[in-house]
């Protein structure tokens, strides 16, 4: 049994990965901006003892600070960063919003970072912590040349390189730190017609955080374990 915690855990494949974990017997800090208004996770922490639901804005250093007075000294062995926004309506390179792109940047690249700081003292309380965070093939330098979603293929890539060098500087902690495509899936964000659903994408997911070592990190995966290229 592993204490999970879980940012975007309200919806789509933050809410599938709360269900599943639970499912197996972990403990789940579930975070989310607005717990009130989060009824699927509700109806699930009234299923299950083993979650918490804790509000947490991750652009937002003072609700990060309050989570984690929350969380107090439990151990985490396992940060899944899943929050994420796909950016704004107009994000070309010619035609870009940039204020937009800015709050992009905010949510998919520094909030990982910021939330991975906060709870570092959590996870040197585990002997072997996983930190797992979810990004895009989309963010992969050696992806296609395309001019669409600049803000969120951009948020992507500078958030891969963050987290190489986060795995460099937490191997000597025993923390092992990897990036994973969670497919195109069924949610909000992905759309109707996206090819996997939520529970297919957070199983996967799940076995790719099973299998993850320090000796291995980092690594940047797609959900299915295969690996993507930088």
């Amino acid at each position: 049994m592993s204490t999970v915690l879980l940012t975007g855990a309200n919806r789509g494949i933050g809410l599938e990965l709360a269900r599943q974990l639970l499912a197996r017997g972990d403990h789940v800090f579930a975070c989310c901006r607005d717990p009130e208004s989060a009824d699927s996770l509700i109806r699930l922490s009234e299923q299950s003892s083993g979650l918490v639901i804790v509000a947490m804005d991750v652009t937002d250093p003072a609700s990060i600070d309050r989570a984690r007075e929350r969380v107090g000294a439990a151990a985490i062995d396992i940060l899944i960063n899943n929050a994420g926004t796909i950016g704004p309506k107009r994000q070309s390179t010619l035609d870009m919003d940039f204020d937009g792109w800015m709050e992009t940047l905010a949510v998919n690249t520094l909030a990982p970072l910021r939330v991975l700081q906060a709870f570092l003292p959590n996870l040197s309380l585990s002997a072997s912590a996983k930190v797992l965070t979810i990004t895009s093939r989309m963010g992969s330098l050696t992806a296609s040349p395309a001019s669409d979603r600049i803000a969120y293929r951009s948020s992507k890539a500078a958030l891969n390189r963050a987290m190489q060098a986060a795995a460099s500087e937490l191997k000597s902690r025993n923390i092992a730190v990897c990036v994973a495509h969670p497919g195109w899936v069924r949610t909000d964000m992905g759309g109707s017609a996206a090819d996997i659903s939520a529970t297919e994408s957070a199983a996967g997911l799940i076995r790719c955080i099973d299998g993850m070592t320090v000796t291995q990190s980092p690594r940047f995966l797609n959900y299915d374990g295969s690996e993507i290229s930088w």
